[in-house]
């Protein structure tokens, strides 16, 4: 079920999802902009997430021991491979 969100467009606005639907983007108008609010929701959470990742390296950021064991593990991969 979907409920009707009455809204307003510019002109060119509405051309641009227009040129969205000619190309196939969604089948309607409103699947264009159901689309759009889709990616600018995933959008937004990759961003809080970014942010929060990079605030945790803020609070605790890496030492030299990470770093050692972090190239351990690049090297210990790297040997594994069957190349």
């Amino acid at each position: 079920m979907t409920t009707p969100v009455p809204t307003r467009f510019t002109d060119e606005e509405l051309a641009l999802i227009d040129e969205l639907v000619a190309e196939g983007i969604g089948d309607s108008r409103s699947a264009v902009i159901r689309r759009g609010v889709h990616h600018l929701a995933d959008a937004v959470r990759r961003s809080q997430i970014g942010a929060a990742i990079a605030q945790s390296y803020r609070e605790q950021p890496q030492s030299s021991e990470d770093d050692a064991l972090a190239m351990a593990n690049a090297i210990a991969m790297t040997e594994a491979e069957p190349w």
